[in-house]
Order: C-alpha cells, then sequence, then structure tokens
C-alpha cells in the first residue's frame, strides 16, 4: 500500500523543514489507516487500531477491549433499549433531583468494546478492571477506493492539525517581535508576507502610509498578534504599531536591550512623526543619548527603515510639569500650569514658539497629549489661548481672546 521509501522523504522533510515530529505523523497515518479499516470491515462500537512497520510496510490492525465488572458497567435489560439513548447525567445531581438509581447512570456494556472480568482472566492471569486486551485482527490487502480516500484523507488533515500546532508554539513565542519575510503577493492592499513557515498578514491600515512594497521585496514588521483560528493560524504584522519603533529601538540600542534604559511611552503617528519618551534605571546612563546614538546613528537607522518618519526622543520625568514641557520639544516653554483633578494643562510659550509648540496641523501638541495623558492647551505669552490637545490627541481650534 505504501511506497517506504517516499512515506520515510516525507516523514525525514516534515520533521527537518516543518518541526513536525516523525511520532506524530506516524501517529496520524496508524490512525488513518484504523479509520479506513473499521468503516470497510468493522462493526459499530469496536475500537480498532493499526501498527504500521516502516521497515517492511506490513500493517497490523487489533482490536482494543477494556476490562469491566458488574460495577463499572450496566448490563441491558427488557424494555431499557429506550432509556439507554438518554445522555448519562452527574450521578449526585441525579439521585439529588430525581432519584435515579447509580447503577442506570453507568456506561451500557458492549461485547465489542468490554470484556468481564472473569473472562479477561482466563485470557490474562492477573488482568484487572481497567486493563486494556488486544485482539489481532485479519489483515487485508485491499481496503478498496473508499478507505483508501479515507485514510488520505485523514492523513492530511492530522498532519495540518500537527503543522498547526507547531505554528502556533513557535511564533506564539515570537509574539511582540520583530519577523522578517519577503512579500508573497498584494490584494486589496493587504500584504501577505512569507515568514518561512508561516504566512504572514500585513492589513493596509498597519502599513506605514506612503510605502509602497513589491512582490519578492524583503520586509520587517511587528508580530503582534497570533491568532488560531479554525480555518488555521493568522499571524498579524504591523509597520504602523508604536512596539515596532519600540523593538527597531531595542535592537539598535543595547542600553534598551539589557534593561537599561526603560522605554516609559510613546506617540505615534506612523510615517509622519513619533515622540519616545525614555528614562535610565542608571543615573550613569543618558536615556536619550543611548537612542540617538554617536552622531545620531542610531536614530538615523531607524528613520530610515520607517521611511524617514521623525522622531523626537525625550526624557521621562515624574514631574508631570516637566514631563509636559519636554513633550512639546523643540518648543521652548514659558511656564507649565495643571489641573490635577482633570488631568489638564495650559502651557504658555513665547509669540515665535506657538507655531512650534502647536506644529503643523497640531501634530506636535497631539503628539505631546498622547504622549504624555494630559490634555493640553497652549497659550501665547500675552495670554491669548490659540489651541488646545486632549489626551486622546484631538486637536482643538479656539477662538483667541480679545487683546487688552
Amino acid at each position: 500500500m505504501f511506497d517506504l521509501k517516499v512515506i520515510n522523504s516525507v516523514l525525514g522533510e516534515l520533521e527537518d523543514e516543518r518541526g513536525i515530529p516523525r511520532e506524530k505523523v506516524i501517529g496520524a497515518i496508524e490512525a488513518a489507516l484504523a479509520t479506513a479499516y473499521k468503516k470497510e470491515y468493522g462493526k459499530r462500537g469496536q475500537d480498532i487500531r493499526a501498527k504500521l512497520d516502516l521497515s517492511t510496510g506490513a500493517t497490523e490492525f487489533m482490536q482494543v477491549k477494556t476490562v469491566v465488572d458488574e460495577h463499572t458497567v450496566r448490563f441491558e435489560e427488557e424494555g431499557d433499549e429506550e432509556e439507554v439513548r438518554k445522555p448519562a447525567m452527574k450521578t449526585e445531581k441525579v439521585e439529588e433531583s430525581v432519584g435515579v438509581p447509580v447503577e442506570e447512570l453507568l456506561p451500557r456494556y458492549d461485547p465489542e468494546k468490554h470484556i468481564l472480568l472473569a473472562d479477561a482472566k482466563f485470557i490474562k492471569k492477573d488482568a484487572k478492571v481497567g486493563d486494556e486486551l488486544v485482539f489481532p485482527l485479519e489483515g487485508k490487502e485491499d481496503y478498496g477506493r473508499i478507505a483508501a480516500q479515507t485514510a488520505k484523507q485523514v492523513i492530511i488533515q492530522k498532519i495540518r492539525e500537527a503543522e498547526k500546532v507547531s505554528v502556533v508554539a513557535e511564533f506564539g513565542k515570537r509574539q511582540g517581535e520583530i519577523v522578517s519575510g519577503t512579500v508573497q503577493r498584494i490584494e486589496r492592499g493587504n500584504l501577505y508576507i512569507d515568514l518561512g513557515r508561516a504566512t504572514g498578514i500585513l492589513p493596509y491600515e498597519e502599513q506605514i502610509q506612503g510605502e509602497r512594497y513589491r512582490q519578492g521585496e524583503r520586509i520587517r514588521a511587528l508580530l503582534y498578534q497570533v491568532e488560531d483560528s479554525p480555518r488555521g493560524v493568522y499571524l498579524r504584522l504591523s509597520r504602523a504599531h508604536p512596539q515596532f519603533l519600540a523593538k527597531l529601538f531595542e535592537m539598535e540600542a543595547p542600553e534598551v536591550a539589557h534593561g537599561t534604559v526603560v522605554v516609559k511611552s510613546i506617540a505615534r503617528e506612523a510615517g509622519s512623526r513619533s515622540k519616545i519618551a525614555v528614562a535610565s534605571v542608571d543615573p550613569h546612563v543618558d536615556p536619550v543619548g543611548s537612542l540617538v546614538g554617536q552622531r545620531g546613528v542610531r536614530v538615523s537607522t531607524v528613520t530610515s527603515e520607517l521611511g524617514g518618519e521623525k522622531i523626537d526622543i525625550i526624557e521621562w520625568s515624574e514631574d508631570p510639569k516637566a514631563y509636559i514641557e519636554e513633550a512639546l520639544s523643540p518648543a521652548r516653554v514659558i511656564s507649565v500650569d495643571i489641573a490635577e483633578e482633570a488631568r489638564r494643562a495650559t502651557v504658555t510659550v513665547t509669540d515665535d514658539q506657538q507655531s512650534l509648540a502647536i506644529g503643523r496641523g497640531g501634530q506636535n501638541v497631539r503628539l505631546a497629549a498622547k504622549l504624555t495623558g494630559w490634555s493640553i492647551d497652549i497659550k501665547g505669552a500675552r495670554g491669548e489661548e490659540v489651541a488646545a490637545a486632549n489626551k486622546e490627541g484631538t486637536l482643538v481650534e479656539e477662538e483667541p481672546a480679545a487683546a487688552e
């Protein structure tokens, strides 16, 4: 039935390239053969198993019966056939509610899958309840077209299940990390990335605006979700996620990778501009300098990966006033007044710093609000409120107050 050279070659390939254990595939094949045998020649209720010898190609079939006694099964009596069809319920609940005897809750004795203890002792002297006895079955040379097709389908299904488990195990450990692959195809704006053993999906909304990709091009992205669904394993990728920025700096700055410098917060508008707040657990290490690198080489590498996205690196502070002032960088701030309960800050800047504090389209103050978690109002030195941004980053233009 089997070409041993082919099947051994397939087993080796699955184990080496896909990480599926050889024993798991052999088990799937044996289960498929047992299913095909039972469908073609078996009886209802039988527990049939198969043993495949890969050295000779011979297949042994056997029927397994469990040793039982009068305390573990019930024997059908006249008029009991209708009762058998009723589903079993938990003993305690049934006895309390309807007073059904325990005997009627036991599984029905089936000679195809059960053997009485007294009979089992004739075959195996030390047999006890719960043991399994194996009875050889007649081998069949030809399983028929339907049986062969059934076996093939079950084998494919078992291999897919094993591969699915293997993929989830591998990529589940890598969730939250950067992965790289090649663009396999592009459909409706979504990119399908070949990651080797699996295919990742980079949705349109998780791509950096303005970037264009070609088939076969290498790409890096954040693996932010591993979804195990009935249809398969979905590896969802992102280049727009704030964590992608953090992981890129982790790759470039050893201080971040080792935990000496900690990324406290990120506000990002992918492809345009980002702000990242960092702090150092070692007072002798400059957190901002660690990310910038000598002559800006580290931040330049990250910027290049993100297609020229501008990155503001600021030092995190426990003092909300100092933190908000840093977050509005590169604008220079005169003063920061905060309302703790409302988590709202009013920032005063000079007239020549107003446009810089607000940013083009309100981007700077919007990102500062996202980064700090504070709603921010920007006012000119003469007390004119020119713009406000809430902590969600929505810019609100306001009418200037009348000058005195």
